[in-house]
Order: C-alpha cells, then structure tokens, then sequence
C-alpha cells in the first residue's frame, strides 16, 4: 500500500471518527498544544484533561508560566506524575521568555533543544501549531507502524526505533498535516490499543501485517522483563502543638525532584536522635503507622511512616532553610509528593473526625 493510500485512508477514518472535542484542540497556539504534549507523554487522556484545564487557567501564557515559582508550578502537578516534565515545562518557559521574546520557537531543531522536548513532541507542537510537516512517533504510533508493517522488537531498541522513524517519515502526508498528526494518535488510542485491539473497525485492517498473522499481540515486542529493585525508606510525620507538619523539600534532582515531602532518615536510623541532630528540635516518636509502598519506573519504594510529636521549644530555628511548617486545614501552594498529598489529606481528615 502507497503512503498515500495509507494516509488517505487514516484521513477519511478521522474525518468520522477522530477526536475533535479536546481542550487543547479549541486553541491551536503553540504554547497551549506544547503543555498538552507534555502532560500526554505517559498519561492518558481522560487523567490529562483536568490537570490541562487547571494549570492553562492558571497560566495561559507563556510569560505567566516563566514569572511563576517552581512551587505553584509543581502544586498544580501534583498527582499526574514524573515530576520531570513540569520541572522542565517551568524551565523552558523562563528560557524562551529570555531568549526567544517569549515567542514559542518555530524551528523543530531550536524546538528540541529546549528542556524536556524531544524528536517526537516538537514535531507534533509544530504540526499542530503552524502546519509544518514533520513525523511523529509517541507511543501510539510506534504501536500502529509496528502492528501495520510487522516490525519485529522492542520500539526502545535502536534499530527498531529507526526503522520505526523510517516508516513514519514514508507515511506522513505533504498535506492536511494537522488532521494527519491526530488521526494517527486517535487510531493507536482508540483502535489499534495495546490490549484487545478493535481490528474489525480500523481503517487499515486490509494492510495490517500484523493482523494477516494474527498475531496483534506481538506487536510491538515487549520491552525485557526485568524484576523491581525494592528499597525502603523511613520517613517522619513531625508535628507541632497546632498540629502543623514539617516539610523537607527535595534535590532539584532525583526522585521528586524539587517537590516537598516528608523529612526522610535512613532505616536503621533513631528518630528522636535524627532530630535532634539534624533539626535541633526534641520529639516524641509512637507507633509507625501503615506503611506505604510506591512504584516509579527503576525501582519500588517502600515507606515506613513514623508520627513524632514536637516536645518542648527547639534549640534552633523552627524553619530551617528548604523546610517550612505544612497546614493541613489551610495549605500552601507547594508541590507534593504523591504519597505525601495522600498521607497529608488523610491526617486532614483524621483531624475532622
């Protein structure tokens, strides 16, 4: 089948069926399609929109995303997860503000070269915003030319990836880009899904590689399996006489990075010690409460969490640099590690009962 069979048919497919109601397509400026890729790579749709929606209200420019502080940013992230992708939204932001005159770049090299923008996502930013045409390959995609053509192996792997690149260079239109860019993420989203795809109602059946074999379920190749690595951690509710609780702010790397989180000591370590040692402060610890257990994509955590009451008045400052007191009946604007926010709601709710 020709490129433009293909594409002529994903086109007609669209023209019924695509996805046309989407925040993000109601404003085809380059800075509203830039925060929807980002928020898109690793989400779904439906978890993406109402963090979409939020944080455009709160910045619908370019220039108030870069003015805002990392904090408010990361607040508004909370809950959707690799934390990496607002860090680097906020960095972007304040480069092209100094830059670029605050004007998204319409050059994909210069596009790239900005933080947390890969090949993939500045030709999707730029296919929708000015019509340039350039190939996309999400993960959608890469399971759509991967069923299509039969491309044996894991997409992560060099050679699969560039042949995958090959295939969608050969299939993207000169024309209708825009519409063509959609239909391919609509088709791998709604038919060609990664578990029981609809075969029977995708307009590329009578090509499919894939299907001719039966054999959808290998395509594409599974990444190696590999077993979690488990670590632990213990981390502190301290808590003061109002019942406000400390907390520690991240590196600006590494696990949330950035984002704030509960004082996090060593397994074997003593936390009435820690705490004096580290803080200056006396507390009283009591029984761990139920522990935690959190997945990222290296490794699973498991969180021992242990309540320690603030006793006495501190021998140092009470907000040492990179913490602050959390109040859980009037927060801050902050950041949060997900499992925090969790932790923190529920003593919110503890305190109602």
């Amino acid at each position: 089948m020709s490129r433009d069979s293909f594409s002529q048919q994903l086109l007609q497919w669209f023209d019924q069926h695509g996805r046309k109601d989407l925040p993000w397509q109601q404003r085809r400026d380059a800075y509203g399609i830039w925060v929807s890729e980002i928020m898109l790579q690793q989400t779904q749709v439906n978890t993406v929109i109402p963090y979409y929606q939020r944080f455009m209200e709160r910045f619908p420019d370019i220039a108030s995303l870069a003015d805002a502080e990392q904090d408010e940013v990361l607040h508004l992230w909370t809950g959707l997860g690799y934390y990496a992708r607002g860090r680097n939204l906020h960095k972007a932001a304040r480069i092209i503000q100094a830059q670029h005159g605050g004007q998204f770049p319409g050059n994909i090299d210069t596009v790239q070269a900005l933080p947390g923008i890969g090949r993939s996502t500045a030709g999707a930013i730029l296919a929708f915003s000015r019509g340039q045409r350039h190939a996309i390959l999400d993960g959608n995609v890469k399971r759509v030319l991967a069923r299509y053509h039969a491309v044996e192996g894991w997409p992560g792997d060099k050679k699969v990836e560039t042949r995958l690149w090959q295939l969608a260079e050969q299939h993207t239109p000169d024309a209708d880009i825009e519409k063509y860019t959609q239909a391919i993420m609509d088709l791998g989203a709604t038919l060609c899904r990664r578990n029981q795809p609809d075969c029977d109602r995708c307009p590329q059946h009578r090509g499919c590689e894939a299907r001719k074999l039966a054999a959808t379920h290998n395509y594409p190749g599974r990444k190696p399996r590999k077993t979690l690595p488990e670590k632990s951690t213990t981390m502190l509710v301290i808590r003061d006489k109002d019942g406000m609780v400390l907390l520690q702010q991240r590196p600006p790397t590494g696990i949330w990075g950035g984002l704030w989180s509960l004082p996090e000591i060593a397994v074997d370590s003593a936390p009435d010690q820690w705490c004096s040692r580290n803080l200056g402060i006396r507390v009283e610890t009591g029984t761990a409460l139920e522990p935690i257990s959190h997945s990222f994509s290296h490794f699973r955590l498991h969180i021992t969490v242990i309540p320690a009451q603030l006793t006495g008045e501190p021998a140092r400052v009470m907000e040492p640099p990179g913490m602050v007191w959390y109040n859980l009946r009037q927060p801050p604007t902050l950041g949060l590690a997900a499992p925090v926010k969790q932790l923190l709601d529920s003593l919110k709710e503890s305190q109602h009962e």
